[in-house]
C-alpha cells in the first residue's frame, strides 16, 4: 500500500492563506481536465468539447451578454448565501426562496398588468421587485422561525421548503395565475413590455439587473467588511463563544442572515421573470439556488468572489447548453460538470488545513 500511495495528509500549523485563493483555481482546472476525459469516454473530441465550454460563450457581443445575463441569479443568490454561511447558518433553500420570490413577483405583475391600468411601468417594476424580495425573505423566515422556536435543523427545513415552494408555483400557474388564453398550458400571461426590466445593451437580452447586481455586490462588501452588524455576523460564525461573550445575539444573527439571504434569492427570482423569461412558468429556475451554493464557496464567501464564481458557473450553464446543440450530449452534462467542480473544490480545500507529505519508511 505504501508503494501505491507514498503520500499522507499532515495537519498544518496554521491554515494556508495562499491555498485559500488557489483552491478554487485548482478545482476549476481539474474540472476541465476531467471534463476532457469525459468527452473522450463519450466518444467526442475533447478539444472541441472544451472549446464549447471555455471559448464559444465568449464568441461575440451576444454570447458575452448571455453569459452575463445567466450570472445575475447565480450572483444574487450567492451574495445572500455567503452571509448565511459566514454566520454559520446553513441555508440550503435558496432555490425555494428564489421560486417564491418569482411567484410573488409574478402575482404582482399579473395584478398590475391589466389593460387601461393607471399604474405606470416604473412604479410597477418597483412593486414587482419589492414583492420578490418580500417573498424570498418570507420563505426564509419560516426556516428562521422553526430554528429559533423549535431548534429545527435549518439544513433540512430550508431544503424541504424548496419542494413545497415548487408545488406552490405549480398550483399557481395551473390555477389563479394561469393565462386564460394560454391554450391550457401551465403558465401566466406574458407580461407587457412596460413591466419588463430595461435592457443594458441593445440587441441583447442583458437587462439592468446585471448593473444592480454589481452595485449590490459592492454594498455587501461594505456590509460584511466595514459594518458593525456584518462584523458581528462574521464573529458569530467563526467563534460563537467569543460572540456570546461580546454580547452579540445568535438569535439576531440567525434572523438577519436568513432574511438577507432570502431577500437576495427572491430578488433574483423577480429579475428572472421580468427579464429573460417574461412570464411565470413552472420551470422558472434550472437550479440556480443550488448552483449558487457552489458559487458562494468558489468565491470564498466574499461578495467580489461571488461575482467571479457566478461568471464561472454561468460559463458551465452556457457550455452545457451548447454541448447539447453542437455535440449532441444530454442535458445532464451541466450537472455533471457542476458536481465535479463541487467535489474537486471540497477536495482542494483540504489543502488549506493539510499538506501532502511523503510517508517515511520504518
Amino acid at each position: 500500500m505504501h508503494k501505491l500511495w507514498p503520500w499522507k495528509l499532515e495537519l498544518r500549523g496554521t491554515p494556508s492563506r495562499a491555498m485559500t485563493y488557489w483552491s478554487p483555481l485548482i478545482a476549476i482546472v481539474l474540472t476541465m481536465l476531467l471534463g476532457a476525459l469525459l468527452f473522450i469516454a463519450l466518444g467526442k473530441d475533447p478539444l472541441a468539447g472544451l472549446k464549447v465550454f471555455l471559448i464559444d460563450p465568449f464568441n461575440g457581443k451576444r454570447a458575452i451578454s448571455e453569459l452575463l445575463l445567466k450570472s445575475v441569479p447565480l450572483i444574487l443568490c450567492a451574495l445572500g448565501l455567503a452571509v448565511c454561511f459566514r454566520a454559520n447558518i446553513w441555508n440550503i433553500g435558496a432555490e425555494g426562496q428564489f421560486t417564491v420570490g418569482a411567484l410573488f413577483s409574478g402575482a404582482m405583475l399579473v395584478f398590475l398588468d391589466v389593460p387601461g391600468h393607471a399604474i405606470p411601468g416604473g412604479l410597477g417594476l418597483l412593486l414587482m421587485v419589492l414583492a420578490g424580495i418580500v417573498g424570498g425573505a418570507f420563505w426564509a423566515s419560516i426556516t428562521a422561525l422553526l430554528r429559533d422556536r423549535f431548534n429545527a435543523n435549518e439544513i433540512l427545513v430550508s431544503l424541504m421548503l424548496t419542494y413545497v415552494a415548487q408545488l406552490l408555483l405549480m398550483y399557481a400557474v395551473n390555477g389563479p395565475l394561469k393565462d386564460p388564453n394560454g391554450m391550457n398550458f401551465p403558465q401566466s400571461k406574458v407580461f407587457s413590455g412596460e413591466f419588463m426590466l430595461p435592457m443594458l445593451l441593445s440587441g441583447t437580452r442583458l437587462h439592468i439587473g446585471f448593473a444592480v447586481t454589481l452595485v449590490l455586490a459592492v454594498l455587501m462588501t461594505v456590509f460584511m467588511t466595514r459594518s458593525f452588524r456584518g462584523f458581528s455576523l462574521m464573529v458569530g460564525g467563526v467563534a460563537p463563544h467569543a460572540a456570546r461573550y461580546a454580547g452579540f445575539s445568535s438569535r439576531s444573527a440567525l434572523w438577519v442572515s436568513l432574511l438577507i439571504s432570502g431577500g437576495f434569492a427572491g430578488l433574483a427570482g423577480a429579475f428572472e421573470i421580468a427579464g429573460p423569461i417574461g412570464q411565470l412558468l413552472p420551470s422558472v429556475s434550472p437550479g440556480y439556488g443550488f448552483a449558487a451554493i457552489i458559487v458562494a464557496f468558489i468565491g470564498r464567501l466574499h461578495p467580489v468572489g461571488a461575482v467571479l464564481g457566478g461568471l464561472v458557473m454561468s460559463l458551465l450553464y452556457l457550455g452545457g447548453e451548447l454541448a447539447q446543440s453542437r455535440l449532441g450530449l444530454p442535458s445532464a452534462i451541466t450537472g455533471v460538470f457542476q458536481g465535479m467542480l463541487l467535489f474537486l473544490l471540497l477536495a482542494s480545500d483540504t489543502l488549506i488545513n493539510y499538506r501532502l507529505r511523503r510517508k517515511v519508511r520504518i
